[in-house]
């Protein structure tokens, strides 16, 4: 097998490292594309190309990670992961950690570790890299390395949310939850929504976006019935999918552009948070975006239009 072929194999799992590693779909392709490059120019040969791949991977992902603290720091609002439709790595034996480390719930945690920690966590304890691999991608020892693994654990342990098990309950409540939002229904809203339900945008200072997070369902259910169903009359329309492994939505202008995202995270057989992504930026991947001022002009002065 060439050095292509190999590369295109293992292609899945070096995006889905280097995803949970950055929070982004587009850093997570430049750092593929560098690795590719590495890859192509290395003149040596591998004793694994899995391992070489996997390593290069994950330091190209700490380099990132490096060098994005502060942009992370001047963020305009609220940040929030880049909305991923579908994963492209499968591992039946590691189904429920790769479901657990995709949710938006879990990746905003990773971030609140360093960029070594996260590399040793999302290496070790969601693709299962033995302890020799983990220390040689990260260029530490074996025994830093579960130091660091320890760390970890316990700072995602001590924020980690429980997840409601049923996929089809989950399904069911995300339809009735997007069915009263179409129709402006409070009621219907709030009888999905938890007491204490928050509401966070992203819109990176880029989008019309929420100034603060909301909280409380009856706030929660009274903004979103005020201004979808006017959304609806102007032909946005709202399309379910799960997206980072949960519930979710892309929403999409007249002509069928993006929108936002809309993600839910679901406990108890009731909606417990909702994130939407609105920065263009982060919504490319998803196909051509809308312009959601000129959209936020028109929902706000209609006769003009």
């Amino acid at each position: 097998m060439g050095r292509t072929e190999e590369f295109l194999e293992l292609r899945p799992l070096l995006f889905s490292i280097a995803y949970r590693m950055l929070g982004s779909v587009s850093e997570a392709e430049d750092v593929l594309q560098d690795t590719w490059l590495r890859y192509v120019a290395y003149p040596g040969e591998p004793r694994s190309a899995k391992s070489f791949l996997s390593a290069a991977v994950t330091r190209g992902s700490i380099d990132v990670l490096r060098s994005a603290r502060v942009r992370r720091e001047e963020y305009v609002g609220a940040w929030l992961p880049e909305p991923l439709v579908d994963d492209p790595y499968e591992d039946p034996e590691r189904m429920a950690e790769l479901a657990d480390s995709v949710s938006l719930a879990a990746l905003l945690l990773l971030e609140r570790l360093s960029p070594l920690e996260r590399a040793v966590f999302v290496l070790r304890e969601v693709f299962d890299v033995d302890y020799a691999e983990v220390a040689s991608a990260v260029g530490r020892s074996e025994t830093a390395c579960r130091q660091l693994a320890v760390r970890a654990r316990d700072h995602m342990a001590a924020g980690k949310p429980r997840f409601a098990a049923d996929r089809a309950e989950q399904s069911e409540l995300a339809s009735r939850f997007f069915a009263a939002l179409s129709d402006g229904d409070v009621a219907g809203l709030q009888a999905v929504l938890a007491a204490e339900v928050s509401m966070v945008g992203d819109g990176g200072g880029k989008a019309p976006q929420l100034a603060r997070p909301v909280i409380g369902a009856e706030n929660v259910a009274r903004l979103l019935a005020s201004a979808f169903p006017r959304l609806v009359r102007l032909e946005v329309t709202i399309e379910q999918h799960q997206i980072n492994g949960q519930p979710g939505a892309i929403v999409r202008d007249r002509n069928g552009l993006v929108l936002n995202t809309m993600v839910l995270d679901i406990l108890d057989g009731q909606i417990q948070a909702i994130r939407s992504v609105v920065n263009p930026d982060k919504l490319g991947h998803l196909g051509p975006v809308a312009d959601a001022w000129a959209l936020d002009r028109e929902f706000r002065h209609p006769g003009d239009s």
